[in-house]
């Protein structure tokens, strides 16, 4: 929760950070792609790396290396400031072009978004441990439902008071929200350090990532799951690459109405954590899943009318309970269902399609956003990123519904884990 309260800061942060710097779409998008790049060239061997080494050492370092790099950009920030744009005059004022600043923020979210990649798998692996199977669901309900209040409802109206006071003042809270957590983790008591048996000779690492993509790509339900997310994913960084753009010159929003539209996500994220469970048991999670495929399709369109933030605001919450729901479903089964020697290289194989989708959606998004700027209006380029998203929603649909079936759920889960 208190790292997350610190991502919740960065995500006003950063943008805000970027768009100050320049107001092209393109290099903005590659703020974001540079985030999920990692999860394209990482997820792989962070999987073997979390199951040949003890997995709360890794979260503990992870964050601990998060919390430097960020100390290091808040300095950077706090000697540029003199030359940035106020923050509420972003889209109206002369942006700094400070190259240096911007390669800065590329290389930053691009370090910090290894870490994010090796912490993650890390502790979605290292839950099972300490939850009985039969808890998971409310396990990882409530895990979201308490990121998602820290992340997008606490830390988006603070990111936004301390960018009214200084730009760097957002990235010093983001480092002591890092440090904060590692100490924590390192903290736990009553968890046996995860090690290999004695005289036991680990196989190549080669020979180990071999494993775990093999074992996915196996099983009839987790390949089809797989790649589903990762379609699913690169449609929604289509929309989000550009959205402080859109937030600025569609929606008007200044950096406080920018911050208080995430608080939507931050409810949205809550009441799908806490409602993930009891829909799956009413609806059965085959018909969950396919819920949020269509209702995701229709709020994602919905948002490119909007001509103010209210109706985002709603629709976003929306949009990410469905969201929680498909993540609480699907990680409780991944987390049920395969062995937990293989748990973090079948785990980053899956986070493999399902993170490594987003940097090339971003760039997808941001590329639209420029063509039609081409021969259209500003407005219009940065709302037709939404209709597209929408509408490709509907076409994962109609792929993934026969696969992802309440059936094909239950067969999965009664199959031995081996």
């Amino acid at each position: 929760m208190i790292s997350n309260l610190g991502d919740g800061v960065g995500q006003i942060a950063y943008p805000w950070l970027a768009s100050a710097v320049t107001r092209n779409p393109l290099l903005i998008a590659l703020v974001a792609v540079a985030q999920r790049l990692p999860w394209l060239l990482f997820s792989l061997p962070a999987g073997v790396i979390t199951d040949r080494n003890d997995r709360r050492a890794l979260m503990s370092r992870m964050n601990a290396i998060r919390a430097v790099l960020t100390v290091g950009v808040a300095v950077l920030v706090l000697i540029r400031s003199s030359d940035l744009p106020g923050p509420d005059e972003i889209a109206t004022a002369v942006v700094s072009n400070d190259a240096l600043l911007y390669l800065a923020i590329l290389l930053a979210t691009l370090l910090l978004g290894t870490c994010e990649v090796l912490y993650d798998n890390s502790s979605q692996t290292f839950l099972p441990a300490i939850v009985a199977p039969a808890d998971l669901e409310r396990a990882n309900g409530r895990m979201w439902s308490a990121e998602m209040v820290a992340n997008s409802f606490a830390g988006p109206p603070l990111g936004a008071l301390l960018l009214a006071a200084g730009f760097a003042l957002p990235f010093f809270l983001d480092a002591g929200s890092f440090a904060a957590s590692a100490a924590l983790i390192v903290s736990m008591r009553g968890v046996p350090r995860r090690q290999r048996p004695l005289g036991d000779t680990p196989p190549s690492f080669r020979a180990e990532l071999k494993e775990g993509l093999g074992w996915l790509w196996a099983h009839e339900l987790l390949r089809p799951l797989a790649i589903t997310l990762g379609l699913l994913n690169a449609i929604g960084m289509m929309t989000t690459a550009n959205l402080v753009l859109f937030a600025q010159e569609s929606l008007h929003t200044s950096a406080t109405e920018f911050a208080l539209l995430g608080t939507g996500a931050a409810i949205g994220g809550v009441l799908g954590g806490w409602i993930a469970s009891p829909v799956a048991k009413k609806l059965g999670p085959g018909p969950s899943l396919w819920l949020v495929l269509v209702g995701g399709g229709v709020f994602t369109a919905l948002i490119g009318f909007a001509q103010n933030w209210y109706p985002v605001w709603l629709l976003t919450l929306l949009y990410i309970c469905l969201g929680v729901i498909w993540n609480v479903i699907t990680v409780s089964l991944r987390q049920r269902i395969i062995p937990d020697r293989l748990l973090g290289r079948v785990n980053s194989v899956y986070r493999f399609f399902a993170g490594g989708m987003m940097p090339l959606g971003s760039l997808l998004g941001g590329a639209l956003v420029v063509a039609v700027d081409k021969f259209a209006s500003r407005d219009l380029a940065l709302r037709v990123p939404w209709f597209v998203a929408g509408a490709l929603h509907l076409v994962l649909f109609a792929f993934a519904a026969p696969k992802l079936t309440t059936a094909a759920i239950r067969r999965a889960e009664a199959r031995p884990v081996g």
